[in-house]
């Protein structure tokens, strides 16, 4: 157990004012999903010592995804540790990682299962994830490498439903001294040392080298041109679904398309894609131009294939989307 006073712990007195307003705001408890780094134990560290004087619950939900040997010890040490430092209560949940679509994909997949399940059996106000700043500058320059717009440049989502992201405002660096100031022993991810991830590649390598030659401070400014322009593509989402909640998503008038903003158009189309059937997220820009150009240069073109199994076509002035299976 570290030896620092409460006063000299600066930065766990930084995680704690970054979860301040939801631990205020919660009524009986939140919940925190723990890998057992450094990133969701700092969390849980700043959590616990916030929610003890607000009276508010706080559940670890610790998941091992069973891809390593130990793993499961990894996630009996995170629970440990952190009932040692006064969590309410922790809940391992051991799960089987389907490669579907990507080991980062398919192991996001039957994490948010596992999470979804504790959500459903402890109904909690919130469930914390620990995704830093760091993790946002990663999501932008990811982002902008797929080409697939603004809600991917946007990065991620403060809050989403119950889940929400405290920590985006704070550094990963910070995090780590969290656990040094409160003793705790961080695992260390094998994966996040593997280049052969794309994330680990810009986590290891593009940001240290836009950092060396542009200087310092672009983690933190990619960090708020997200927020910039999640802001910016809420606006826009919320104008292209109350155009869709009027209208079949499946049939749509080619000449009332036209009339949209493009902005507007393509986040229409990308929607009505995704409700057709098309995986969440599969949607790049090269995927959406031969949509759009259905309604802006048509000339004749046939159906255009799609993730998912969706087909789009224009027929008799509008725009046919249909999943096959």
């Amino acid at each position: 157990m570290s030896q620092l006073h409460d006063e000299e712990k600066r930065a766990t007195l930084e995680i704690r004012r970054a979860v301040r307003p939801w631990v205020k705001s919660a009524t009986a408890r939140i919940a925190i999903g723990v890998s057992g780094g450094a990133d969701s134990m700092a969390l849980a560290i700043g959590t616990i010592l916030e929610a003890r004087e607000a009276q508010i619950e706080v559940i670890a939900v610790i998941v091992d995804h069973s891809l390593q040997a130990g793993s499961a010890r990894v996630a009996q040490s995170a629970a440990d540790q952190l009932l040692t430092h006064g969590v309410s209560r922790t809940i391992i949940k051991k799960v089987e990682v389907e490669l579907v679509d990507g080991m980062e994909a398919s192991a996001r997949r039957a994490r948010y299962a596992a999470f979804e399940e504790a959500i459903a059996e402890i109904a909690p106000d919130y469930f914390f994830l620990a995704h830093t700043e760091n993790d946002q500058a990663e999501s932008v320059l990811l982002g902008l490498a797929r080409g697939s717009g603004t809600k991917s440049l946007s990065g991620m989502a403060e809050i989403n439903g119950l889940y929400v992201r405290p920590l985006l405002g704070v550094t990963r660096s910070i995090t780590e001294l969290v656990c040094q100031e409160n003793g705790i022993q961080a695992w260390a991810d094998p994966h996040n040392q593997d280049r052969s991830y794309a994330r680990v590649r810009v986590r290891l390598d593009l940001l240290p080298a836009l950092e060396a030659d542009l200087g310092p401070g672009i983690t933190a400014a990619l960090a708020r041109s997200a927020k910039i322009l999640r802001q910016d593509s809420d606006a826009l989402d919320g104008y292209a679904q109350a155009f869709l909640t009027e209208r079949n998503p499946n049939d749509l008038s080619v000449e009332e398309l036209a009339e949209l903003a493009q902005a507007v158009r393509i986040r229409v189309l990308r929607a009505a894609i995704f409700q057709a059937g098309a995986p969440l997220g599969s949607l790049s820009a090269d995927h959406l131009a031969p949509v759009e150009a259905l309604v802006t240069d048509w000339h004749g073109q046939g159906a255009i294939s799609l993730p998912g199994g969706v087909k789009v076509r224009r027929i008799s002035g509008r725009l046919s989307l249909l999943q096959q299976k």
